[in-house]
């Protein structure tokens, strides 16, 4: 799996210097940068802006779910503990609203899980585009020829991450 991955990242490279039509000596005259998507998205500015967003937005739908969690273990400790004292109907009715309350558990949960994602997503790929124009005008004011953002190894001379972040902070 490493190999495999190692072999289709090296080929990238490859494939990047001959879309540019480089031979080995136009390559080293070329300017090749690099820049870490992760690092970009987890601390620049407009990520943490977007992160803290997305927590005040989802936040009392996140209270709610807590809260129910906190009822059902309730229930479920009152059900074990008072079954055995409990008459049929009585315990048969308990676990009843505790499977529907339950399920409306999961749901809820279910629906929040899948808001947040495309929310998530959304705020990302926002903060992204963002970062890609800054890449983009740093790439034209520096005559960068390539800008990778996948690699398994980078000379941190052609490291453009911290740049990116700061450019992404000033704005």
């Amino acid at each position: 799996m490493l190999k495999e991955t190692v072999v289709r990242k090296t080929r990238a490279v490859l494939a990047v210097a001959v879309a540019l039509g480089l031979s080995a000596s136009a390559m080293a005259q070329s300017k090749i940068g690099f820049v870490n998507s992760d690092r970009v998205l987890r601390e620049s500015a407009p990520a943490v802006v977007a992160q803290k967003k997305l927590e005040k937005e989802f936040e009392k739908r996140d209270q709610d779910l807590q809260k129910l969690t906190k009822q059902l273990q309730g229930m479920q400790e009152n059900l074990e503990k008072n079954a055995v004292t409990m008459s049929e109907s009585d315990r048969k009715t308990k676990e009843r609203e505790f499977a529907d309350l339950n399920r409306e558990f999961q749901r809820r949960q279910r629906e929040f899980r899948e808001d947040l994602n495309q929310r998530r997503n959304e705020e990302l790929a926002s903060v992204l585009e963002r970062a890609n124009r800054t890449i983009r005008e740093i790439a034209d004011a520096e005559k960068y020829d390539a800008i990778l953002q996948d690699a398994i190894y980078i000379s941190p001379r052609v490291d453009l991450t911290d740049k990116v972040i700061k450019a992404l902070n000033a704005k």
